[in-house]
């Protein structure tokens, strides 16, 4: 198109240039402090149409703002010559996806951000690194995920020419679109309107927390019944540069085929994308298509997380998967390598496997467990921690005018490990453990053994949007709801102990308590059966289903309500206790010990005595 005049003219303090041609007007703004931009404005409108839309590019397409324009109208040029309107263009964010031609310039997938940011994200959870797992299996229950796969494996990456380790979580969820991906990738978005009670999402920033918490770099491909999309979060690729970018590659389903879906990218951009990752991942094309058909035409998401985060010269992770450096069998799992135990207040014990050991984590992670989670092949064996206690009491209460349902038992477990203290759940899933109140803080063996389950949703929500729960899902800010709500636990594990106190007892020659009602989960449905109380739990399958004995009736019968004396299977649960019992003689000159049940002894503050005192055990 040939340029029939350029010219330039002076407006007040500042130079336009003009270029006409047979269809449009070009306006050429020079750099300008006001801005604080290094290169040119430019913006045309159409002179031959009565109303079309414009589009003004700032910068190298940062950004695109649409509008609609007439010819006639007299307040363009002084859009232009007024600066300070200019100078709020947000050009920031991803840019909305739209198809250009081939030889247009690529709009890739920025946002303003510097890419240090990553590794910022990844501090939310610097004191514990399986907060930053846990982000990633809540993700997978809100897509009402059933099956939950975490393992670690070796490949071999291309680029540092050596076997890595990569951690892969892989969900059979609902999956998620291409602009549930853009979400994905966005700093934080807008909190659900619903407040769904199963629903843990909130915050925005759970997947970018956890995953820069666990490796520098992260790939997630996920599939719905019609789309497919990758997307990578990386720090190697965004190493020495001034922005963030962010590559996705989006598909569409075309009879059985998967094909790169144009309506919201050009294709051209897809195969950049694609490219970049390819050359920053141990990911090929054909590693990418193996992965890919592990969908087996379902939906869900799998990520994939290397250049792990790193433990002096190892791993800040280590894993088993069944046979040790010697051969011998060992549980699948994954370790936090320190082994360290966390700090609580008033917390003595140093055997709290939950601090140390995914497996252990998992089973107790939310308050009804409902999908089936492997840690390195191995199906870890949830239980709902309110329905394995031992002389159980369930207490209410009103917090600030809403109620709570306490539940407070014994466990055997715990009074092995030597340790107690409430365990707060919120929309279902742990957020405090061994959460010492009342008297406990103070004195480490009050409450020895005794658990309580409590899920706090409606007390740390506000009814207005606002909820006190820290963004890492691993605390609860400092207000008068939770100051009260301690204050209230406090006094009702006091009163439990004080009552409670003269009638806990031991184990004797071996054998465990025998607990009034047990509790089997199905392994179709993930309900909870209770057995009857003459039917052995010994004689249970490794897989139950609802219509084995002694349920023997159809998953579509409701879940059954708790009450009184509750515990889970000891087969099920996968726990071993090997007691030994002192005889009489032997207790009477036995020594304080908190390493296991031979202490008989207990150096223990009741409510409402002038002091400590010594008591015996009773051995039943």
């Amino acid at each position: 198109m040939s340029l029939e005049k350029l010219c330039f003219m002076q407006d007040q303090s500042f130079q336009v240039a003009v270029a006409k041609c047979d269809l449009c007007e070009f306006y050429v703004l020079p750099p300008s402090e006001v801005l604080d931009l290094g290169h040119v404005v430019v913006a045309y409108r159409m002179v031959k149409s009565h109303s079309i839309d414009h589009e003004i590019h700032v910068g190298r397409q940062d950004s695109v703002i649409k509008g609609e324009m007439h010819p006639s109208d007299d307040k363009f040029s002084p859009a232009f010559r007024d600066r300070s309107r200019l100078s709020k263009i947000e050009t920031c964010g991803i840019p909305v996806p739209r198809v250009t031609k081939q030889n247009e310039l690529l709009e890739k997938n920025y946002v303003r951000a510097d890419p240090s940011y990553l590794k910022t994200l990844g501090q939310a959870h610097s004191g514990w690194i399986f907060g930053a797992i846990a982000e990633l299996v809540d993700n997978a229950r809100d897509a009402n995920a059933t099956k939950l796969d975490i393992s670690v494996e070796m490949i071999y990456c291309k680029k540092s020419e050596k076997h890595i380790p990569l951690l892969s979580i892989i969900d059979d969820g609902h999956g998620m679109s291409h602009q549930d991906v853009m979400i994905m990738a966005c700093f934080g978005h807008k909190q659900p309107e619903e407040d769904l009670r199963e629903r843990i999402g909130r915050f925005g920033i759970g997947f970018k927390t956890g995953a820069m918490r666990l490796g520098r770099d992260a790939l997630v491909l996920t599939q719905t019944a019609d789309s497919r999309s990758l997307a990578f979060l990386s720090q190697s690729l965004n190493e020495n540069k001034d922005n963030l970018e962010i590559p996705i590659v989006s598909y569409q389903r075309h009879g059985q085929v998967m094909e790169v879906d144009t309506n919201v990218q050009p294709e051209a951009l897809a195969k950049y994308n694609l490219k970049t990752i390819k050359e920053f991942s141990p990911f090929n094309k054909y590693l990418i298509g193996e992965k890919a058909a592990l969908f087996h035409e379902r939906t869900g998401t799998q990520i994939y997380i290397w250049n792990l985060d790193e433990w002096g010269s190892n791993y800040s992770l280590e894993w088993c998967t069944g046979l040790n450096d010697k051969s011998t069998v060992c549980e699948s799992d994954i370790y936090i390598r320190s082994r360290r135990i966390r700090c609580r207040p008033g917390q003595v014990s140093q055997q709290v496997p939950l601090d140390y050991s995914l497996r252990s984590y998992l089973e107790v992670l939310f308050f009804v467990p409902r999908m089936k989670i492997y840690v390195q092949g191995s199906l870890v064996k949830s239980r709902p921690l309110a329905k394995s206690l031992n002389k159980t009491r369930v207490e209410s209460g009103i917090i600030m005018g809403k109620s709570v349902q306490l539940t407070l038992g014994r466990s055997q477990i715990e009074w092995d490990r030597a340790n107690c203290g409430m365990f707060l759940y919120w929309h279902g899933r742990l957020i405090e453990a061994y959460k010492r109140v009342g008297g406990a803080i103070h004195n480490a063996d009050m409450g020895r053994g005794v658990i309580g389950v409590i899920d706090v949703t409606d007390v740390v929500n506000d009814g207005k949007g606002r909820v006190w729960v820290l963004n890492n899902k691993q605390g609860f800010q400092d207000c008068e709801p939770y100051a009260i709500l301690e204050k209230w636990l406090g006094q009702k594990a006091d009163e439990y102990w004080d009552d409670n106190y003269d009638a806990l007892q031991l184990s004797k020659n071996g054998i465990l308590y025998k607990p009034d009602q047990e509790w089997v989960q199905c392994d179709k449905c993930r309900k909870w059966r209770m057995l009857d109380f003459e039917f052995d739990s010994n004689n249970l399958p490794p897989e139950w289903f609802c219509h084995m004995k002694p349920f023997e009736r159809s998953c579509d019968v409701l879940e059954q309500k708790s009450s009184g004396l509750i515990t889970v299977s000891a087969k099920r649960s996968g726990y071993e206790f090997g007691v030994s019992i002192k005889s009489e003689g032997d207790m009477k000159d036995s020594a304080p010990s908190t390493d296991g049940v031979s202490f008989f002894h207990l150096e223990g503050m009741r409510k409402g005595s002038q002091g400590t005192r010594k008591m015996a055990r009773r051995i039943a």
